[in-house]
């Protein structure tokens, strides 16, 4: 077994990791569509950890709330909400998930697109926007909404101590979430799209992180790569946070990364870039009083 290089800093034995190839082992559960032919992901085991599959009871169905937690029976903890990519709640969410309760965090990630189906195994993209289509903003932050209830409720969780991040599409939904509830102390936002593209038609119905920069409840911080065309909103972004007075926010471009640099089922993971990120969103939660709370690991 080789020797794992982790991305978030910390000492793969503390958290008994691994890595495999894929000529040693089938990828269950990662999004087919973007596999990398040679792919090593990180995959982070369950010692130490609860994880389970809850209901959450959203408007019309129930979703599907992925659950990562520390295995400490009578003990609160910080928790975070985590947003899949377009390729919904795939393995490699799940392992950031896991990541993140390893280091005592109450970890959730909702299945935001469960009413319409599952994009992870399909490899045709114009099928995998169908499904994410149907996720509309209202209903997302409708989703989180309930995810906040869910949160609130349960008896592991300190509830005045939430965070978000997600990725890619789930990038957007961090600094819309942020931008909505004021339950959130913090949230990181790894790439995705900030406004709406030039030639777009008016959608009253779209939230972009951009135009409501102003109603921002609580610092995000945005990891973004150089050379990924959603980038290009990050000027604008930037400006509308200054105007807005918005300090505590701030948004890093790591130049020579693309679009999905953290994600390390792909080929546009960047190991350096994804290293640091991952200790910048450790150092922006613990700064804004989500300090993950160390508990024994087993």
């Amino acid at each position: 077994m080789p020797t794992l290089k982790r991305p978030d800093g910390d000492l793969p034995e503390d958290f008994h990791l691994s890595r495999r190839g894929l000529a040693g082992a089938i990828f269950a559960g990662y999004a087919a569509a973007a596999l990398a032919a040679d792919a090593a992901p990180i995959v982070t085991d369950d010692v130490g950890l609860v994880t389970e599959t809850v209901q959450l009871p959203t408007a019309g169905q129930s979703i599907r709330g992925y659950i990562a937690r520390p295995n400490a029976p009578g003990r609160r903890f910080p928790a975070i909400i985590v947003v899949n990519e377009v390729f919904g709640l795939h393995a490699y969410i799940v392992d950031v998930c896991k990541r993140l309760a390893k280091l005592g965090y109450v970890v959730i990630a909702p299945g935001f697109f469960d009413r319409a189906g599952d994009p992870a195994p399909l490899t045709d993209f114009g099928e995998i926007r169908k499904i994410v289509a149907t996720a509309t903003d209202p209903q997302v932050m409708g989703d989180v909404g309930t995810t906040l209830k869910w949160l609130d409720a349960a008896p592991y969780v300190e509830a005045s101590k939430v965070g978000i991040t997600g990725f890619c599409w789930g990038g957007k939904v961090v600094w819309n979430a942020c931008e909505t509830y004021p339950d959130f102390k913090a949230g990181v936002a790894w790439y995705g799209q900030l406004g709406p593209a030039p030639d777009a038609p008016a959608d009253p119905t779209r939230l972009w992180p951009v135009q409501h920069a102003a109603e921002l409840k609580c610092p995000v911080l945005g990891l973004y790569g150089g050379k990924d065309p959603l980038s290009q909103g990050v000027p604008a972004m930037r400006q509308a946070l200054a105007a807005a007075g918005k300090s505590s926010s701030e948004i890093i471009v790591y130049e020579d990364a693309g679009h999905g640099f953290h994600a390390d089922y792909r080929s546009s993971y960047v190991e350096a870039d994804a290293r640091d990120g991952w200790q910048r969103l450790i150092a922006f939660f613990g700064a804004n009083g989500l300090l993950p709370r160390p508990f024994m690991r087993g």
